[in-house]
């Protein structure tokens, strides 16, 4: 596909829900299959607009960052998988190693590397689902463009989507212009 292509074409609700619904058919498949911790990492990807080069450069710096991460602490990795989709860049990898402790090293990357905001990590554990942040006695995320809980501003539509999405090519772009 064309970047000409890719910065051009939106997604639609219905594409979506049902690119959802397929990940969360693949996550509890993994589940079964290595009755492991998976952890499941998307973008947060105001809009319409799923795909482009710039999701795409952001999700392979994600990739980089978690491949990293679980080099550095040793945790076995069963499988993993990247899908480059219309709807967004997925990756999943099932890690052989507790689902809090790897919930607890996601958010901190997530909070500490300067594109981590963007980065949507879930660890879902075979045996209690989901590992949320609440759960580790952390807060919410928080908006991308006034700070406060995100999913407050999200739900109220707060923002303008073009505020929304111009603060997210802001954060890209000032990380792949670094020196």
């Amino acid at each position: 596909m064309s970047e000409t292509l890719l910065e051009v074409q939106g997604v639609t609700l219905a594409a979506l829900l049902e690119a959802k619904e397929r990940r969360a058919n693949r996550q509890h498949e993994w589940l079964l299959k290595h009755s492991q911790p998976v952890l499941s990492l998307t973008l947060v990807t105001p809009g319409p607009l799923k795909d482009s080069i710039r999701y795409r450069n952001c999700m392979a710096v994600a990739l980089q960052a978690c491949d990293q991460l679980l080099w550095r602490y040793r945790w076995p990795v069963l499988e993993r998988r990247v899908l480059w989709l219309p709807t967004g860049a997925e990756a999943m990898w099932s890690v052989a190693h507790s689902a809090s402790e790897l919930k607890a090293a996601t958010v901190e990357l997530e909070q500490t590397h300067p594109l981590g905001r963007l980065w949507d990590a879930d660890v879902i554990c075979p045996q209690n689902g989901p590992v949320g942040r609440t759960s580790l006695d952390l807060s919410g995320r928080r908006c991308l463009v006034c700070n406060e809980p995100a999913h407050a501003c999200a739900r109220s539509r707060r923002h303008p989507m073009d505020e929304v999405t111009a603060r997210v090519e802001r954060l890209i772009d000032g990380w792949f212009s670094r020196d």
